[in-house]
């Protein structure tokens, strides 16, 4: 290049560093809640129940009132990390990165379960269990370099940290090792291979962190196409940044500027407790194929519906209960927080509600 051509590379590097010719866009928005609210508004297979909505929303308001329910109730959890520093920023993205597809068609006594410290866990606690269990016995699993060294962190060395204690692997273990290979490479690669970079970078923004974890990592990038509009369902993506919201107590790590943005997490759990409440309606296909443990593939208008309606029907019942206490210190991420501990509550019951729906992905 000659001394009197334009290094344009360099130019558009300057241009975002001292924000010369660069359009503002305003704050972040990551329309997950706006994409929510399309699926619904042209669902066919799927309704809502306002008038069960106003009844569920007295009855949630009153429990989580009873059981002064909060961002604490995170970390008094016996499995979640209780020190505030970047060891837990890790083990939260560590967590989060493979949050996913937990159900099986085993019975309970037979599907993929770890027993760690006496206890037996099932579920996402068998995974927060799994990541404990492997830290004491000095493997780095929450370490992204670790991730990326395919000598010490070898597929074999990851079959030994996801063992289970039934004769039933982890369900999709190799997308799990894919995620973790993925996420550590562009955490080298972007972010000096640290969480803590990678949140920094959303300037204190959780619709901004979001954004950026879809943008840069395919694994979190939970998107789909519903009546020829492009949606946006981002569970993972948005659950990382509730849990260090939930486990810093929205402050250090956990502080950001604009965390009611974050919309429920669209998963499987949520819609079994909103079918319990009447607030949530399959037509009578759907409803059969879930009663008859059917498996809807991932995609499909069916799932999407159900996942873009639930998101919608939390939003309702949110301000539902700040209509009764407007003073509620209430969002959308307690409020789904609340309904997961319900939702495993009635199963440790065996409470009579509909089965949840099964979609094996690493969406949720």
């Amino acid at each position: 290049m000659s001394d009197d051509e334009v290094d344009l590379e360099l130019l558009e590097l300057m241009r975002k560093r001292w924000g010369i010719g660069v359009k503002d866009e305003g704050p972040p928005e990551t329309r997950v809640l706006g994409n929510a609210q399309f699926i619904c508004d042209n669902s066919i297979d799927v309704a809502l129940d306002m008038r069960s909505t106003k009844v569920a929303a007295q009855l949630v308001l009153d429990e989580m009132e009873k059981r002064d329910y909060s961002t604490k109730t995170w970390s008094e959890h016996e499995l979640h990390p209780k020190a505030q520093d970047e060891s837990t920023v890790n083990f939260i993205f560590t967590m989060d990165l493979l949050n996913f597809s937990f159900w099986s068609e085993k019975s309970d006594e037979h599907r993929f379960a770890v027993v760690y410290k006496s206890k037996r866990w099932t579920g996402y606690w068998s995974l927060v269990a799994i990541l404990q269990r492997a830290l004491e016995q000095d493997i780095p699993i929450t370490s992204p370099d670790f991730w990326v060294d395919e000598e010490q962190c070898s597929d074999e060395v990851l079959r030994t940290v996801f063992s289970s204690g039934t004769d039933e692997e982890i369900p999709m273990f190799e997308e799990r090792v894919r995620c973790l290979r993925e996420a550590g490479q562009i955490l080298q690669e972007e972010f000096d291979s640290s969480v803590v970079t990678l949140i920094e970078d959303a300037k204190g923004s959780a619709a901004g962190l979001v954004n950026l974890l879809a943008e840069k990592f395919h694994c979190f990038r939970d998107e789909g196409t519903f009546d020829r509009k492009k949606v946006r369902f981002l569970k993972r993506a948005q659950i990382f940044v509730a849990d260090l919201w939930a486990a810093f107590d929205g402050e250090g790590y956990g502080e950001f500027n604009d965390i009611d943005k974050i919309t429920m997490f669209a998963d499987y759990r949520i819609p079994q407790m909103l079918h319990s409440l009447g607030m949530i309606w399959y037509c009578p296909p759907l409803e059969n194929k879930i009663r008859r443990l059917e498996t809807i593939e991932s995609g499909h208008p069916w799932e999407m519906q159900i996942r873009g309606c639930s998101i919608w029907a939390v939003e309702l019942l949110r301000r539902e209960i700040l209509k009764l206490k407007p003073n509620a210190k209430i969002n959308a991420i307690l409020i789904d927080f609340f309904l997961y501990d319900l939702a495993k509550e009635k199963e440790k019951d065996e409470a009579d509600v509909i089965p949840h729906h099964r979609t094996r992905s690493i969406w949720y």
